[in-house]
């Protein structure tokens, strides 16, 4: 366990960067006081210092490390934190930490041994106060989830967070939806999808992934042995990067639920992932609505399912399959005699009285299959 005394520089200031950029975010990590008139950040040391003769006594709840750290930051502490500091789990929620705020809270979390489950969502943390959590979770080995969505992380954090799942073996579960990041961190979290087995749960939703981070992250995830489930809904992900994402799928030997809704995968983002249902012998649920894929493209989902064996739960909702489509997959479970299928979900895509005739007889076949679409063409031209 690290000494209190250390703990300062080691969390408030983080070494995240190895790049050109680390001397200017050095400045803005460590030298806060030369810019703002506020105590720089070395002078945490410097007010913990010990009486000559006088050991410290060990500060076992953290509680009064944390004091003398938002005293040194200028930021008042949480009475919050102050009184769940020992539990279990750690619920702050849009409490507006800001940078400073979350680098006093990082210090007594390196040694607290009391939280397992800590959720920051929306902080407005920033790169810098991301970091300061990644460098508290190199040491603490007790937190298993973290959820720091909605925190403006950007880049810089990422990068941050990156670095730490590579020394983390505790971590099962990590949620960083919402945080600006793009295409730049996927260079940094793609390698770390294959060295780091523990994680089990990752959320990169609402971000700015694009076709770059849709190539890094399929390869890593066709070599990746520990995730369970992954969130990549509401990126940029389409093309050429939305195929090279599906082929890292239909080799990936761990992952149960993907979520990859509201991305623009297409036509050749949904015959890559056909092709990947083939291959794939894991997973079991697949969102794949809002993704702009066209009839053609249903029809090769369609082929993947004929031969899949696990899918349990398949969104297409809200794509413009057509009738075309929905049938198509819908035979395809017919006609699979070893299919797992149990929700087929076509949200937002009217089907006609064949498609219906069709769900009726694989009813027989797969009496549990519950099947939600769009309502059926010819009840509305009655309507009208």
């Amino acid at each position: 366990m690290v000494h209190g005394k250390k703990l300062a520089k080691e969390v408030l200031l983080p070494s995240v960067l190895e790049d050109d950029d680390a001397e200017s975010e050095k400045l803005q990590l460590g030298e806060v006081g030369s810019f703002t008139g506020k105590p720089s950040l070395q002078t945490l040391e410097q007010g913990k210092c010990e009486q000559p003769g006088k050991e410290e006594p060990y500060d076992q709840t953290g509680r009064t490390s944390y004091m003398k750290v938002c005293e040194t930051l200028q930021v008042a502490p949480s009475s919050y934190f102050l009184r769940h500091m020992q539990d279990s789990e750690l619920k702050m929620m849009h409490r507006g930490l800001g940078p400073q705020g979350t680098k006093a809270l990082a210090v007594p979390l390196v040694t607290n041994t009391s939280i397992l489950r800590l959720n920051l969502r929306d902080n407005w943390m920033e790169g810098m106060g991301g970091a300061a959590i990644a460098e508290m979770l190199k040491e603490n080995c007790y937190i298993t989830e973290v959820n720091l969505s909605d925190n403006h992380l950007g880049d810089y954090g990422a990068r941050a967070i990156s670095a730490m799942l590579k020394e983390n073996s505790t971590l099962a579960s990590l949620n960083l939806s919402g945080n600006y990041i793009t295409d730049r961190s996927a260079e940094h979290l793609g390698p770390v999808l294959i060295t780091n087995t523990r994680l089990r749960n990752l959320d990169l939703s609402y971000n700015s992934l694009g076709d770059h981070a849709g190539q890094h992250l399929g390869d890593s995830l066709s070599e990746n042995t520990g995730l369970r489930s992954l969130s990549l809904a509401w990126n940029c992900i389409r093309g050429r990067g939305a195929a090279m994402l599906a082929n890292g799928l239909g080799a990936n030997v761990s992952l149960r639920t993907v979520d990859l809704s509201f991305n623009g995968f297409g036509k050749e983002g949904a015959v890559a992932l056909g092709q990947a249902l083939k291959e794939n012998n894991i997973l079991e649920e697949v969102n794949v609505s809002n993704n702009r894929i066209p009839p053609e493209g249903a029809i090769h989902l369609a082929m993947g399912l004929k031969v899949n064996k696990t899918i349990k739960s398949l969104n297409i909702g809200k794509n413009p399959i057509q009738n075309a489509g929905c049938y198509g997959i819908l035979q395809s479970v017919q006609e699979n005699p070893d299919s797992a299928m149990e929700a087929l979900d076509f949200s937002d895509i009217p089907v006609n009285q064949d498609f219906e005739d069709l769900y009726t007889a694989v009813k027989e076949i797969l009496p549990e299959l519950k099947v939600n679409h769009g309502g059926r063409i010819g009840a509305f031209r009655k309507e009208a």
